[in-house]
C-alpha cells in the first residue's frame, strides 16, 4: 500500500480527530516532536530533518512530570496521585534508530519485574509510525548497533519514502488500526527504494566483556579530560533515563515531580552523609561510558546506545562515542572484576 505525498496532510488532518498527533518541527529554534493542528503547536511538520535535535523520548518521559500531590485537607492529611490516562497520541516521522531507543526505553520502565505506571500509560496510548532515513548523515552509526536506516522493527508502521509516495508497510495490529483511518488515501503498490547504510562503522563484537577488565584504565583520565561535564549528551540521547525527585509547595498542597537528571552531573550520586562514589570526573565519564556499552547489555541483551550520533553532533567539547568504542577494540583484553 501507498498514498501520494500530496495526501500526506490529509493523512495528518484525518488521524488528528481522534489522536493527538507528534510530529518533527522546528519549534523556537530547537528541532523536536511537536504537537501538531490548528490546536497545537505546529501546522507545518518538517520530515527532512535528520533527526530532531530533541529526542521523542520526551512523549513517554516527560522532561518534568508531576507524580503525586499531598497536603492537609478537612478530613486531614491527603496523598493523590497524578497519574492520568492520556488521550491516544501517534509519534509520526520517528527515526528507526528512535524507534529503536523507544523499546530501550520500554525495558527499563516495563521489564525485569519493575513497571513504571507513568510510563506504562503514555506507552499504551502510543503509536508510533517511522519514516525509514532517506540518507544517513557522517554522525550516524545505527547498523554498527544492530539497527538499520532502512528498517523499525519496534514501530507499528513504517514508512518507505518515495518521490512522490509512502510505501505504508503495517508491522502490529495498532498499526494496522491506524492504517485503517487512512483508507480513503491507500492506493496499491509501492516504491522503489535503494537500501542505504551508515557511512560510519565501529565493531561492537567483544566490546561489553573487554570493557569489564577496562574499569581501571588509564583510558578514562585520557578521554575525560575534554569533557565539560555540561550534560548536554544525556539530555539528547534518545535512551538516557536519569531522573531525579524534587517537590514543590503552594500553598496547602505539595507536589512530587520526576525530572531529567544526568550522571554526568556531580551532585547526581552525592549521597546522604556527604558522600560521593563519582566526585571525579573520570568516574562519571566512565559510567557513562560502561552503562550505555556495557552495564545495559549484560542486564538486557543489546547496548543502550542506538547510534543515533546526536552526541557526535552537539557534544560543544567534540567527543565521539565511535572513537571511544574504537580505542576499546585497540585496547589489549584484560581480566576484571565486576563493577555492574
Amino acid at each position: 500500500m501507498l498514498f501520494k505525498k500530496s495526501h500526506l496532510n490529509e493523512v495528518l488532518e484525518t488521524t488528528s480527530e481522534s489522536m493527538d498527533v507528534f510530529v518533527p518541527a522546528i519549534v523556537d529554534g530547537t528541532s523536536r516532536f511537536a504537537l501538531y493542528g490548528e490546536q497545537g503547536e505546529v501546522t507545518e511538520p518538517n520530515f527532512q530533518l535528520q533527526n530532531t535535535k530533541i529526542p521523542p523520548k520526551g512523549l513517554l518521559f516527560p522532561s518534568t512530570e508531576k507524580l503525586y500531590t499531598w497536603g492537609k485537607g478537612p478530613d486531614g492529611t491527603f496523598i493523590e496521585s497524578a497519574l492520568e490516562t492520556p488521550r491516544p497520541f501517534v509519534a509520526f516521522g520517528v527515526r528507526p534508530c528512535d524507534a529503536a531507543a523507544i523499546e530501550r526505553m520500554d525495558q527499563v520502565f516495563l521489564s525485569k519485574g519493575y513497571i513504571d505506571e507513568f510510563y506504562q500509560a503514555k506507552r499504551n496510548a502510543l503509536t508510533i509510525v517511522a519514516i525509514a532515513c532517506p540518507r544517513t548523515s557522517d554522525a550516524c552509526f545505527c547498523d554498527s548497533m544492530g539497527q538499520s536506516p532502512n528498517a523499525a522493527p519496534e514501530a507499528d508502521i513504517l514508512l518507505l519514502e518515495g518521490n512522490d509516495a509512502f510505501e505504508v508497510r503495517v508491522q502490529t495490529e495498532r498499526g494496522q488500526a491506524l492504517a485503517d483511518t487512512w483508507k480513503p488515501f491507500l492506493e496499491e503498490g509501492g516504491i522503489d527504494r535503494q537500501p542505504i547504510e551508515c557511512t560510519t562503522k565501529v565493531s561492537m563484537e567483544g566490546v561489553a566483556e573487554k570493557l569489564h577488565g577496562m574499569f581501571d584504565s588509564p583510558l578514562w583520565d585520557e578521554v575525560s579530560t575534554a569533557c565539560l561535564t555540561c550534560g548536554s549528551c544525556t539530555f539528547i540521547c534518545p535512551t538516557c533515563h536519569c531522573f531525579d525527585l524534587s517537590q514543590a509547595r503552594k500553598k496547602e498542597e505539595n507536589a512530587r515531580f520526576r525530572c531529567w537528571d544526568s550522571c554526568m552531573f556531580k551532585d547526581y550520586t552525592l549521597m546522604a552523609g556527604n558522600h560521593n562514589p563519582r566526585e571525579q570526573k573520570r568516574n562519571r565519564v566512565r559510567q557513562r561510558f560502561m552503562h550505555k556499552l556495557c552495564f545495559f547489555e549484560e542486564r538486557y541483551g543489546e547496548p543502550l546506545c542506538v547510534g543515533c550520533g546526536r552526541c557526535l553532533v552537539d557534544c560543544p567539547a567534540s567527543m565521539d562515542i565511535t572513537a571511544i568504542i574504537d580505542r576499546v577494540n585497540a585496547e589489549p583484553a584484560q581480566k576484571g572484576e565486576d563493577h555492574a
